[in-house]
């Protein structure tokens, strides 16, 4: 038997503390043993001592077992289960097509998604854009969606890891989210909790991202890269920039009208067939996965099978089972149009002088988004599934009165107005060259570390 102060003392102390120290406190947090003012105290020695990696291990392990952890094995799936997870950006719609793309090459992709977290966009908000769509179905119905269209995402239940839950809503309010060692539990206890072979976790980069630098970024990479191996799921992370917008639209509704055109190959916004940046980290994630199941040899015969099931259209039915599944229109991939939501005022916002885009804050694009209502600003807001952008420009482009930074969608034209001042704010045009960035960074698999 321990004393949750005495474990507290010890990590406070900067001493080791053991699996089994670590497991009690854990398990008392989801029983609710252990007070609020203990979490907070027990966090706040993590944030200044940190924790071996053993101990994140640990920490990790406690928290995806403090309530149900999925088994799949009764389902009898006939190829790996595999899954992506993203430390969230603007733009980032890869969930909707990756799903698809892999379960249409023989993988099961149970995700388990969440809602918009300050200024990066939910992939269940942008889901629930699309009438029906039930992100909280029972167990069954999630495994069974999942056999039927080899995908489902939906929303956390809250039975899997409980714990992480009270963790989290104390870290908030005591300044202790900015921490590797919690940030690695919290992420992985809920995807680990999903019962996955493999895992990739998508690691943004740039002024978009959650972690303020290249190097915070690579450091939680290279962190959840061996908790989650050293727990037992094998996962890789890929570091991938968030310096711009990703997609060419931000918002709800217009981010799942991008997703269905990519998986179909209609034109964009911009009148492509695929966003260039968001095809390339959409292929690198999917590849992998592909790579981690068994179910290609190497990249290249991935991303080989992952262009054949987006040409023969199989990824986009395998969406389409899974929408209607889950309780949203039959005909939706082919009538997405008619379904999804549209705001009143739709038009082009233009740079106040002619430049190339050389550097764009990520962060207020997305806020300017929450502004609008696509996002929430506490957590009791409704979505506006309608407003947002589309027709993003890129850096490296040049604004001037014909190429317009974006397309707003919005509900007034005071709410437009608005939303141009801010989106010609955080767009930052100039007469020197542009330095590109890589849209993939690196990529860090268990036996880089």
């Amino acid at each position: 038997m321990y004393l949750p102060q005495e474990i507290i003392r010890k990590k406070r102390d900067n001493e080791v503390l053991s699996a089994e120290e670590i497991n009690f406190f854990i398990q008392g947090v989801a029983n609710d043993i252990i007070s609020e003012g203990q979490i907070a105290a027990f966090a706040m020695t993590i944030f200044f001592n940190e924790m071996t990696m053993e101990e994140r291990i640990a920490l990790t392990c406690a928290m995806r077992d403090s309530g149900m952890v999925i088994d799949w094995s009764h389902m009898n799936f006939s190829g790996p289960i595999v899954d992506k997870h993203s430390t969230g950006g603007v733009g980032d719609v890869t969930s909707l097509m990756l799903g698809a793309m892999v379960a249409a090459c023989g993988g099961f992709v149970p995700m388990i998604s969440g809602r918009g977290l300050g200024h990066t966009g939910g992939t269940l908000d942008k889901l629930e854009s699309i009438p029906g769509y039930n992100i909280m179905p029972s167990n069954e119905k999630f495994g069974e969606v999942t056999k039927d269209a080899g995908v489902a995402i939906i929303g956390q239940t809250g039975n899997l890891a409980p714990a992480d839950k009270r963790v989290y809503a104390t870290r908030d309010i005591t300044a202790t989210v900015d921490n590797i060692s919690l940030i690695t539990a919290s992420i992985l206890s809920k995807k680990l909790a999903a019962g996955l072979d493999s895992l990739v976790m998508d690691v943004k980069v740039g002024s978009g991202a959650f972690m303020p630098t290249y190097e915070a970024s690579e450091e939680l990479a290279q962190s959840i890269v061996a908790v989650a191996n050293g727990a037992g799921t094998t996962t890789t992370a890929i570091l991938t920039d968030m310096n711009q917008v990703l997609a060419s639209s931000a918002g709800n509704a217009v981010e799942v009208r991008e997703a269905v055109q990519f998986l179909t190959g209609e034109k964009n916004s911009r009148g492509e067939i695929r966003n260039p940046r968001l095809l390339d980290v959409t292929m690198t994630l999917c590849a992998e996965m592909l790579v981690l199941g068994k179910l290609a040899e190497n990249t290249d015969q991935a991303r080989e099978k992952l262009q054949a099931v987006l040409d023969d259209g199989s990824a986009a039915h395998c969406f389409g089972k899974m929408v209607s599944g889950l309780g949203g229109p039959e005909d939706f991939i082919q009538n997405y149009d008619a379904y999804l939501p549209k705001a009143e005022v739709i038009k082009p916002v233009y740079a106040t002088s002619t430049g190339t885009v050389t550097a764009m804050d990520t962060r207020a694009i997305g806020m300017a988004v929450v502004s609008m209502g696509g996002g929430r600003k506490v957590a009791s807001d409704k979505i506006d599934y309608a407003v947002g952008f589309d027709q993003f420009i890129r850096l490296g482009e040049v604004a001037d009165s014909q190429t317009p930074l974006a397309m707003i969608h919005a509900r007034t034209e005071e709410q437009w107005q608005q939303t141009a001042d801010e989106l010609q704010q955080a767009i930052t045009l100039s007469d020197e060259g542009y330095q590109p960035t890589p849209t993939i960074y690196r990529q860090i698999r268990a036996q880089d570390l």
